[in-house]
């Protein structure tokens, strides 16, 4: 499923139009990102698709964009449980990706994921959004149960929704430097 040129979600530009994907992070993901000036996704990332917008048809862009933005954020959760070691805390990269590269993956009702044909530069990137060290304990315990949150277990969701309760930061990419040296 391509993204349609012109859609909602896309916005224009002179040279090509884009779309706006949220990718789930970790803080050794900033490194490799400050170090290479691009990242090559590997697993999912989340944005408005037509699956999302038909499915949660009355919201509006801002809330759709939410709904991607919180879908990545537990991704990285996902991407946390499997590297031991690595500090407690969600990543979240904003980027605006040319609509060619970006392929929607599952066309279940509701689903946000994406798949990108190319790595994302450093200059694709409008914004980072990280958790406060006040959030790691929380995000540790939801670290654990986040597969089983998944599967259905109401207990571990509760696990979950308390790491939701915090909110991501937000930086603007030239503050990477800044990050990396107080975040790591």
């Amino acid at each position: 499923m391509a993204f349609p040129t012109g859609a909602p979600g896309c916005t224009t530009s002179s040279v090509t139009e884009t779309v706006r994907v949220y990718l789930p992070a970790t803080l050794p993901v900033l490194n490799q990102l400050h170090e290479r000036g691009e990242l090559t996704p590997d697993g999912e990332a989340h944005a408005v698709t037509p699956a999302l917008r038909e499915w949660y048809a009355e919201g509006d862009e801002e809330e759709l964009e939410y709904v991607a933005f919180t879908r990545a954020a537990q991704a990285a959760l996902r991407l946390l449980r499997h590297t031991p070691g690595t500090p407690r805390r969600r990543v979240v990269l904003s980027a605006d990706i040319p609509a060619g590269q970006v392929t929607g993956v599952d066309r279940d009702l509701g689903s946000s994921v994406v798949r990108l044909a190319a790595p994302v530069p450093l200059g694709a990137v409008a914004a980072i959004h990280v958790d406060d060290t006040d959030a790691e304990a929380d995000v540790a315990a939801a670290v654990q149960v986040v597969e089983e949150a998944l599967a259905g277990d109401p207990d571990a969701q509760f696990t979950v929704d308390g790491a939701e309760d915090h909110e991501l930061a937000w930086y603007d990419p030239t503050e990477l430097d800044d990050l990396l040296r107080d975040r790591s």
